[in-house]
């Protein structure tokens, strides 16, 4: 863990990332194509490295004072080994650094570590949305913090 650091996705990382979509969100994964869309539009991609490997990632949206996490993910064999809390500290620390008010979330309402760990982050319900998940058909909650 002492190697691990925290960088900018870049097009090269995409074919793991949507690898690792793939593994962990299976019908709901975004596709490469996706996630280079994000990229172009210019939304803030970090991951943990483990050298040259990916452990996990974070995607934000920044829209004046708001910033949304639309995705967060850890590989299987690197969870509960703190990288999505690393993941979550980098990001708050940037929305601090650009003086954002709030941060907006959505996780799936069966995804209970999900929401254990924003909880632990002052994350509160706002609403939920209705078979947010289109292959699942499962319901999105709908999370905020205030910074």
């Amino acid at each position: 863990m002492n190697d691990l650091r925290i960088d900018r996705l870049r097009w090269w990382h995409l074919p793991a990332v949507a690898e690792m979509e793939t593994a962990i969100f299976g019908p709901e994964a975004w596709s490469e194509g996706l996630l280079w869309t994000e990229l172009s539009a210019g939304n803030d991609y970090r991951a943990v490295f483990d050298g040259d490997r990916i452990l996990g990632y974070a995607g934000t949206a920044l829209n004046g004072d708001e910033l949304w996490l639309n995705n967060i993910a850890v590989a299987a064999d690197a969870r509960r080994r703190g990288v999505a809390r690393m993941l979550m500290d980098d990001l708050i620390e940037r929305a601090r650094a650009h003086e954002v008010k709030s941060v907006y979330l959505e996780v799936a309402v069966d995804n209970v570590p999900a929401q254990r760990l924003y909880d632990g982050y002052g994350f509160y319900g706002i609403g939920v949305r209705k078979n947010y998940y289109q292959h699942t058909g499962t319901d999105a909650a709908v999370m905020r913090m205030d910074l």
